[in-house]
Parts: structure tokens; C-alpha cells; sequence
């Protein structure tokens, strides 16, 4: 409950008009019973006046007006709530750089944005109708403790139990629907997943394979969905039996009492509605299971908000080319203690077989993957945001048009579009989409080397004192890719590490790093190490 009702923090105002709205009628619903009690003894008594009964019309279009308010404070708090959770959660899964874990695939990436989160806002107005109805519960049980002491014995005696039976049955619920959260966020992992490879998929004639892949978290889907519904159906029943209870227990005893004379007709008719407002808190069984659903989606919203991000490091003031360190920098299982150092200015390539952690270098060069243990230093300070900028393999192009992918997040580039462009050998193909480079990108078709091409476009762009080409030219042939490297060693005030697979791309490197078995197996120029390490022939020869 405390989590839920942080939510409301996120969206004050609407909340708080929520609340207010549903305690305004509240208010008038308590003070209902007690002007009809009057009006009914009046009628009876034969004096009914006229003040009563027009302060019990004015107090029902009160408790109308108010509950109407209630109902449209309450939609506009759940959308602000929902909105900004679902800001905070995008932020901090940007924030939190590249993923490592299961739990960011894209997929459950996905559901937890769009449904648990929509799920998690709409609990801000049961959360205050729940804690009005506590204070209903008790306003009702005075009301029948000062109408006669025995209707609030009576009701008092059956409300421990009861409250012990909603705790554990929404316990019950809250549990269940976890689980049933967690296995459908699986599928919707895998089933993006499979999306993504799609064409291998259908190349390779696994449909089937990857359907039962994709949906082998069913049966537990199921037997949670079950075991939800079962603590649902569980919690209805009995509830229902405890309000038939309690409404016998204390309207035989109210009955009884207009019988022997202690209590008046009217007092009945009070006694009636009260005992509706103290049985408030067995009426709330749909918000207790929203409360008990939305507890669910919020903690796996809350999950991914609590894992700690990395502290975002503000731009040096440093000015051109830099030398870039990794110092002991491990990484488990990839990379053990590694130490390399890529003077100013100079570019490194770094070779080494499938798996050996290459990738992983590059992440850890601009700070998008923290270490485990060592330190990444751009210039013999920690890498800050700005000063690293990355080309990788398969680009993902953002924006509108292509020169808002080029010139992506630094809105006031210009001519540096075009430039970066003609550096990349991008500029001739831009120029032929039907509308050069203010073509949507929806409408540009792009093959895989053009894609790269725009990547290293903007990276270039994008400036930075170290520039990291994660296999960024492997869809260029290799005229292209000279022609690239030469542009690329024009730039002043870059430092370079290229991910290689080819000879030539390491050949045309000032140094070359060999990463093997987690470490700098070797680092020199290509023809030294050509020359002196056969595992290096070996590997260059295979894959270039």
C-alpha cells in the first residue's frame, strides 16, 4: 500500500482532487442517515417542516456532484500517474546503458512500459477510496456505537475476523497475479526476440521450433491466471456471506430494539444506512483486488527502477584528441583484468576471435557498460557523456528524415551534416532519394552498407575527443572502406579504436590490440605482429 500511494506524488494536484472529491462524498453519504432520520421521525410524528427534508435533497445533489467530480478527478489522476511513470521508467532504462541481464529484453522491456505501468496508475484512485472507506468504516461504527452500544457491539464483533480474511485473501491474489505478470513478460521477451530474427527464422524452417520456444511459460501463464481467478472467486464468496451475516446480526438487534422501545423508527432507518457506510470496508473488494493487481505491476515497474544507473558524468572541458585507458577493467565472464592504452590521436584496432569480448571493449570505451572492477579513463579522467562517439555494426537510424538521423540528438548541426555525410561517402546516395537528405527516413530505402554509412555519419557529427567504429564498416566493400579510413584519418582531434575483423582494416591502424582469453594477448603494428604471432595469421587469415 505505502508503494501505491507514492504514486500519487508523481500527479499531486489530480490526486489530490481525487481524494478530496471522494471525501466530500463521503462526507455527505455519513451525514445522510442522520437527516433522515429526523425527516422519517418528523413524517411519522406528523411535523415534518421543511428544513430537514430540503437539507436531505441538498445533501444527496451534494453527494451526486461530488461522486461525478470523484469519477473525473480520478481518470485524469490515473493518465498523469501512468504518463509520468512511464517517462521515469523510459529515462531510466536509457539511463541504465546497455543491457545485461535477462529482464531488459525488449519485449518485457515493452510490457513493463505499456501495461504494467498503465496497470500500476490506475491504482491512485483505489488507493484513496480504500483509505476513505477506512474512515467511513469507523465514522459508521460510532454512528452505531452513539445510535444504541449494542448495534456497535454487534458489528464489532464480526469485524477482527473479517479484516483477517481480506488481508489474507488479497495476499492470495497479489501473489498469484505476480507470478502470472512475470511469465507473461517472458513471452513477450521471446516473442520479440524471435521477431527480431525473423528472416533467420524462416530461413531455417524452426517455426515451429520457436513457437513452442516462444510459448513454453503457458502452462505456468495458465496455472497462475487459475490460481488468480481461484483467489478471486475465493474472496467474493465469502465476502458476500460475511455482509449477509452482518446485515442479519445487527438489523435483527436493531429490530429488536424498536420492538422493546430503545430505539425509534427513525433510529432504525439510521441504523440501516449506517450499518451500509461501516460495511464500507467489505464493499471494497474490487479495489482491494485492483489494489492487489496494481501492487503487482508496480513492483515490476519499481524492479527495474531500483536497479541503480550509472552516474551520469558531465562533459570535460578537455579540447582534441585524447588518450584512452582501461585499467584492469573485468568484466565476468568476458573480459579478466584487461589493460590497454591508445596513445592521443591514434587509432587501434582490436582483433580477436568470435566471443573474445570486443564488443564489450567498445561498450566499456564511452561508458556504456560499466566494469566490474578497473576504470575507463578518456584522457586520465573518467569518461563523461560527449565524449565518446560510437558507429556500431547495425545502426538503428532515429528521426525524421536522414539528416535528423545524422545530426540526432544535436539539433544545431548544419553544414556538419553534409560534411559528416561526404566523410562517410554517404553524401552521393543521399543526394539521389527523392528528397536528398530531407527524405523520411520511412521512405528512404537503405541497404545494410548504406545504413553503416549513415551511422558513421553520425558519429562523425556527433564530435568527440574518441571515436569507436564497432565493426562499423563490415557492409562496406573495401574500396569503400579505404576511402573511408582516409576520410576518417583526416579528421584532426580524434582518437580511434575500430573493432576489426579484416587484415586490411587492421593493417591501415597505427596499432593493433589481440584480445584473447579476456587480455592483450599482443599489441603492435600489423606487420610486426603478422610477422611474429602465427595465432595471429591464423586468425586474420580465417576471418579476413
Amino acid at each position: 500500500m505505502r508503494r501505491l500511494a507514492r504514486l500519487a506524488g508523481l500527479a499531486p494536484l489530480p490526486s489530490a482532487l481525487t481524494l478530496v472529491c471522494q471525501a466530500a462524498g463521503q462526507a455527505a453519504a455519513i451525514a445522510v442517515p442522520a437527516v433522515l432520520a429526523v425527516v422519517v421521525d418528523g413524517l411519522l410524528s406528523g411535523s415534518p417542516g421543511l428544513l430537514w427534508p430540503a437539507a436531505l435533497a441538498g445533501l444527496l445533489l451534494g453527494q451526486a456532484l461530488a461522486d461525478a467530480a470523484a469519477g473525473v478527478a480520478s481518470a485524469g489522476a490515473s493518465s498523469r500517474v501512468t504518463a509520468r511513470l512511464r517517462g521515469r521508467l523510459a529515462r531510466h532504462v536509457l539511463a541504465l546503458g546497455v543491457p545485461g541481464s535477462r529482464r531488459h529484453d525488449t519485449g518485457d522491456l515493452v510490457a513493463r512500459l505499456a501495461g504494467n505501468a498503465t496497470a500500476a496508475g490506475r491504482a491512485v484512485p483505489a488507493v484513496a477510496a480504500t483509505l476513505l472507506a477506512a474512515v467511513t468504516t469507523v465514522a459508521g461504527a460510532v454512528a452505531l456505537w452513539l445510535l444504541d452500544w449494542r448495534l456497535g457491539a454487534v458489528f464489532l464483533a464480526g469485524t477482527v475476523p473479517a479484516v483477517l480474511l481480506l488481508r489474507r485473501l488479497t495476499g492470495d491474489i497479489g501473489a498469484s497475479y505476480a507470478g502470472y505478470l512475470e511469465r507473461l513478460g517472458a513471452i513477450a521477451g521471446r516473442l520479440a526476440e524471435t521477431v527480431g530474427g525473423a528472416r533467420t527464422v524462416r530461413a531455417s524452417g524452426t517455426s515451429a521450433h520457436e513457437i513452442g520456444r516462444i510459448l513454453e511459460p503457458l502452462p505456468g501463464l495458465r496455472e497462475a491466471g487459475a490460481s488468480t481467478w481461484a483467489a478471486q472467486r475465493a474472496i467474493t464468496w465469502r465476502v458476500d456471506l460475511l455482509i449477509t451475516v452482518f446485515r442479519l446480526a445487527v438489523l435483527t438487534t436493531a429490530g429488536f430494539g424498536v420492538w422493546r422501545g430503545w430505539l425509534s423508527p427513525g433510529g432504525f432507518v439510521a441504523a440501516a444506512l449506517y450499518l451500509g457506510i461501516a460495511m464500507g470496508f467489505l464493499d471494497q473488494v474490487d479495489n482491494l483486488v485492483t489494489l492487489a493487481e496494481a501492487g503487482a505491476n508496480a513492483g515490476r515497474v519499481s524492479e527495474l527502477l531500483d536497479e541503480e544507473a550509472p552516474a551520469a558524468r558531465e562533459p570535460s572541458a578537455g579540447d582534441g584528441p585524447a588518450t584512452l585507458s582501461l585499467r584492469g577493467v573485468r568484466v565476468e565472464g568476458v573480459l579478466d583484468g584487461l589493460d590497454l592504452e591508445i596513445p592521443a590521436g591514434a587509432c587501434v584496432a582490436v582483433v580477436g576471435r568470435s566471443g573474445a569480448g570486443k564488443s564489450t571493449l567498445a561498450l566499456l570505451a564511452g561508458g556504456l557498460l560499466e566494469p566490474d572492477a578497473g576504470e575507463v579513463l578518456v584522457g586520465g579522467a573518467p569518461v563523461a557523456r560527449g565524449q565518446v562517439s560510437y558507429a556500431f555494426d547495425r545502426p538503428v537510424l532515429l528521426g525524421e528524415t536522414v539528416a535528423d538521423a545524422i545530426a540526432y540528438g544535436r539539433p544545431h548541426l548544419n553544414g556538419e551534416v553534409g560534411e559528416a555525410a561526404r566523410a562517410a561517402q554517404a553524401d552521393a546516395f543521399v543526394r539521389r532519394l527523392p528528397e536528398g537528405y530531407a527524405t523520411p527516413l520511412a521512405e528512404a530505402p537503405l541497404s545494410g552498407g548504406e545504413l553503416q554509412r549513415l551511422g558513421l555519419a553520425r558519429a562523425i557529427a556527433h564530435g568527440g575527443r574518441v571515436l569507436v567504429l564497432d565493426d562499423a564498416t563490415s557492409g562496406l566493400d573495401t574500396v569503400t572502406e579505404a576511402r573511408v579510413a582516409s576520410a576518417l584519418d583526416g579528421l584532426a582531434g580524434r582518437t580511434r579504436l575500430v573493432i576489426a575483423h579484416r587484415a586490411g582494416t587492421a593493417a591501415r591502424a597505427d596499432l593493433v590490440a589481440w584480445l584473447d582469453e579476456g587480455r592483450i594477448a599482443a599489441l603492435g603494428r600489423h606487420e610486426d605482429l603478422w610477422r611474429d604471432h602465427p595465432g595471429y595469421r591464423d586468425l586474420l587469415g580465417r576471418t579476413g
